[in-house]
């Protein structure tokens, strides 16, 4: 993964996990503005997430930022 989109997983599950608390669920197009502006980093995560991981299409913030800190 790169540190790019690591630093943005991360980014995204400490704002969600302030914001609603450590029962917030997250997708990977969280991580994604609605347009699709970076469709590379977009298959990244989605291999990371789906293919790699095999996470559900909801998952709790502080799973996956879990995952992207080990």
């Amino acid at each position: 993964m790169t540190p790019n989109l690591k630093d943005k997983i991360l980014e995204v599950c400490d704002k969600k996990i302030a914001q609603k608390g450590t029962n917030v669920g997250i997708s990977f197009y969280a991580f994604f503005k609605n347009k699709n502006d970076n469709p590379e980093l977009l298959m990244e995560a989605a291999i990371w997430w789906i293919k790699t991981h095999q996470l559900d299409h909801f998952e709790k913030a502080v799973k996956i930022k879990a995952l992207i800190e080990n």
